[in-house]
């Protein structure tokens, strides 16, 4: 099971996007710590996320950052990147797309 990251737009053009084998075991990893938000990533479905949603969602990132390892902190910290991208456009979304 494999989950990207995207940056959309509101009409569904895909401006940026990420991928990395340790994404799926971050969301889970995030479940266990009861993380509202990337703990409810769908593995199987896209999970959106907005500009208002990211200012949980930044957080929960950076604290999973702190606790990874080398190659799974710099995955998540190419995630944060996405999502400075998104803060800067209006109507982007985060997407987490899901097998």
């Amino acid at each position: 099971m494999g989950i990207s990251v995207d940056i959309r737009t509101f009409t569904g053009e895909i401006e940026a996007t990420y991928g990395h084998p340790s994404i799926p075991a971050q969301c889970e990893r995030a479940a266990n710590q009861n993380l509202p938000l990337l703990g409810c990533v769908d593995p199987y479905d896209d999970t959106v996320f907005n500009r208002m949603r990211l200012r949980i969602l930044i957080p929960e990132l950076r604290s999973l950052a702190d606790e990874s390892a080398a190659e799974e902190a710099e995955a998540v910290r190419e995630i944060l990147a996405l999502t400075a991208q998104d803060e800067r456009k209006a109507h982007r979304y985060l997407v987490f797309n899901g097998d």
